[in-house]
């Protein structure tokens, strides 16, 4: 399998990506699926992904097997962003769950409409419609799987629509923040499996993403105070060794966290949840017509040069843009 590459936004630079646990994933999504699937089906389970969470980043001896500064420096990750000290920042679990300054790391755009990244993560795009010029049928999830297949008015909302992909590797801030401003429709949570978002994995199993167990939160941007893109569906989606996904939406920095619930206002940029330790990933789709994505990102995608697994698996140029939370990722169509 070859390696993986996505692009530095900003900089334009093409960038190697060190993918965690790359050949464990490999020989469980190939040679365990394929001759053993009984026990594929058992580690992706909710009990055996929770122990492994359990062991790796809970625990005193997590700490010890990971080796905890190794860990934050081999991630470079930045503590001088961090709300804690430090030496507070003493198990993974307490690494990958941290809070950040993200009003002055994390500065964001004021134009209402303009949509924001929900995560520190590497982003695709792709649309449901198949005169677009970047429709992608069911590689990275199956439409009505993901969003639920009882769910008739959520479907014919967003048929045809577009949408975004956020992969959050194990070193990124795993806070989800709101992309959009507006009035909470609908919250509910699909039960799944816990399957790696490893690109490895994706393109060996196909569709993880609506195989997995999700939360999902429709989002009305058409009241007052909102972003004016139309309906928006938030997909939070748990991996492997993430046992499930906090909600804890906060107007004021990390303060007061209340959960999601239906006929509550969220606001854009403000923490919403938090993915607990491991990789995981957040999809936003969007109505048809009703957005457009960063000319940057959809340059990203056709990069020449950049080797992507999707790209390679897939047959069609995909390439990841890493991008900050926060940051603008498309703007309301005129």
């Amino acid at each position: 399998m070859p390696g993986h590459q996505y692009i530095e936004r900003g900089t334009g630079k093409v960038v190697t990506e060190q993918l965690f646990g790359d050949p464990v994933v490999r020989w469980l999504y190939s040679s365990v699926r394929e001759k053993a699937p009984f026990l594929f089906d058992a580690l992706t389970s909710s009990r055996v992904s929770s122990a492994l969470g359990l062991l790796n980043y809970h625990s005193w001896v997590g700490s010890k097997l990971s080796g905890n500064s190794r860990l934050m420096k081999e991630c470079s990750i930045d503590l001088g962003e961090c709300i804690d000290p430090p030496e507070f920042l003493d198990t993974p679990k307490k690494v990958f769950e941290r809070k950040i300054r993200y009003w002055e790391t994390r500065q964001m755009p004021e134009l209402p409409e303009l949509i924001v990244s929900p995560a520190d993560s590497r982003m695709l795009v792709g649309s449901l419609c198949e005169s677009s010029s970047f429709w992608i049928k069911n590689k990275f999830f199956e439409f009505e799987e993901l969003i639920g297949t009882d769910k008739a008015r959520w479907l014919e909302t967003f048929d045809g629509g577009d949408f975004a992909v956020f992969r959050l590797t194990p070193d990124k801030y795993h806070y989800n923040h709101c992309p959009v401003s507006g009035e909470v429709l609908d919250f509910y949570e699909l039960h799944g499996k816990y399957h790696s978002c490893n690109p490895g994995a994706v393109v060996l199993l196909v569709t993880p993403y609506s195989k997995n167990k999700r939360t999902v939160t429709i989002i009305d941007t058409d009241v007052p105070g909102g972003s004016y893109v139309g309906l928006v569906a938030m997909v939070e989606v748990v991996a492997l060794m993430i046992g499930d996904i906090l909600q804890c939406y906060s107007e004021n920095k990390y303060d007061s966290q209340k959960k999601i619930e239906k006929a509550m206002f969220v606001k854009k940029g403000q923490p919403k949840s938090l993915f607990r330790p491991g990789s995981s990933t957040t999809v936003l789709l969007f109505q048809k017509g009703r957005i457009e994505f960063s000319p940057e990102i959809l340059s990203n995608m056709r990069h020449p040069f950049a080797q992507s697994r999707f790209t390679h698996d897939f047959k069609t140029p995909l390439v990841e843009t890493d991008v900050k939370v926060r940051s603008w990722i498309g703007v309301a169509y005129k």
